[in-house]
């Protein structure tokens, strides 16, 4: 077992302490209509009673610093769901349960497994991810969100606002709720503020996706968070955190429609339609080079993701080009057959198998709050000089075709990271 390394002196815990039998005893706290009042759901929070005043945080960090987050995020995670079950919530309020990405989605005891199987079968829950997460953890957190998926379960994207260079990804979340930080909601509006509203005010008009406020407790806060587009909120105005009542409302807080599967390749989204052009590799550079300078100076940092088809194709030219959007984009993803080397320093870089339909296209895609672009273009095989191939080609600013193709990459890089 690791040493214990407190992380600070005044208010250090004892992990051992925190995770014995009985010591975690969840809170629950109401999620509630703006406009009706009623409760439509709860989120669970982790309390340690016996042990004093422990702060959370604390407790996450010390966990973190000893290698055993996983741990603690399971343990918290069940006790939500087993304090659920035993006061019979059912499946009309829905159950907000915290995940940190980095956790492992299956839990490794039997006795787990069946009490999340239970959960499944009982519950409707909605599985709450950071927005810190889509930045430090991006393709754990979106193989999380899958599983979630699979399962039926909601998404709930939290502490939104913290950082706005996490938005661009939200297309690649498609998160049921967004809950708007509480630094919004109780701060005066500025610069930042509304440079986070806007974007996602246009992703919730796009999907459907519900506004929640966090940290609503003056009636200043509710008028705000209302002004917000926030439909839903939680924080002291409502109720603290405390025991699930044992008569639960029957509102209930909408899911979004479930995101289509993306398709095969990019290529295979686009082979019907009537604006395909044939074009040589010297227009399409062109092309792409545009595209990328168009993501380098976009005010809202865009997600960019490449398939480059083999690794020939993919020049130290080329890599110092993306290793530059690296530096200013909040994610950047690069796909080629046949890498052996680091191909974009400081994004993410995935070697295709030889057999991937991927390998035959070539794509160059940029995803930000408000702009979508794409050059998306299948190899005609032809001899000849290299500039000189001909490619049949689209290119696209129809924001559904945009991240549609886009998820088909992000699928793909999600997949390489957990091989």
């Amino acid at each position: 077992m690791a040493a214990r390394v407190p992380v600070d002196g005044r208010h250090g815990c004892d992990l051992d302490e925190i995770l014995a039998a009985g010591a975690l005893v969840p809170s629950y706290q109401p999620l509630v209509d703006l406009e009706s009042g009623a409760v439509v759901g709860y989120e669970a929070l982790a309390r340690w009673p016996a042990t004093g005043r422990v702060d959370p945080t604390t407790v996450f960090a010390e966990a973190r610093a000893q290698g055993r987050l996983e741990e603690l995020d399971w343990a918290c995670r069940l006790a939500a769901l087993r304090g659920a079950l035993d006061m019979s919530l059912g499946n009309e309020q829905t159950l907000f349960v915290n995940m940190e990405a980095s956790s492992c989605v299956i839990p490794r005891s039997s006795a787990a497994r069946r009490l999340v199987d239970e959960a499944i079968r009982k519950l409707r829950i909605v599985l709450e991810l950071t927005e810190n997460s889509l930045l430090t953890h991006p393709s754990e957190l979106l193989r999380t969100i899958r599983w979630a998926r699979e399962q039926g379960w909601g998404i709930a994207l939290d502490d939104v606002g913290v950082n706005p260079d996490s938005l661009a990804l939200l297309p690649f979340v498609a998160p049921d709720v967004i809950k708007l930080d509480l630094s919004l909601v109780q701060q005066t509006p500025g610069p930042h503020q509304a440079r986070t509203i806007a974007a996602i005010l246009a992703h919730a008009e796009r999907t459907g996706a519900v506004i929640l406020a966090e940290g609503v407790e003056t009636h200043d806060h509710l008028e705000q968070a209302l002004a917000y587009g926030a439909r839903y909120g939680q924080g002291w105005y409502f109720g603290r955190p405390g025991p699930l009542p044992e008569a639960a409302s029957t509102a209930r807080l909408p899911f979004t429609e479930r995101p289509a599967d993306p398709p095969t390749t990019p290529f295979e989204l686009i082979r019907e339609a009537k604006d395909l052009r044939v074009g040589r590799k010297k227009l399409l550079l062109a092309m792409s080079h545009q595209i990328e300078r168009q993501a380098m100076s976009l005010g809202d940092p865009p997600v960019v993701l490449a398939a480059f088809q083999t690794a020939g194709w993919l020049t130290p030219k080329t890599s110092r080009r993306y290793a530059c959007l690296a530096v200013v984009c909040p994610f950047v993803g690069v796909l080629a057959a046949g890498l052996t080397r680091p191909a974009c320093p400081g994004g993410c870089d995935v070697s295709l198998a030889a057999s991937d339909p991927l390998v035959g296209e070539w794509a160059v895609i940029v995803v930000g709050p408000h702009y979508a672009s794409a050059l998306i273009a299948r190899d005609l095989a032809d001899g000849g000089p290299d500039r000189d191939r001909r490619f049949e080609f689209a290119i696209t600013h129809d924001r559904e075709t945009v991240v549609s193709a886009g998820r088909s990459l992000m699928g793909r890089i999600t997949d390489a990271m957990h091989t």
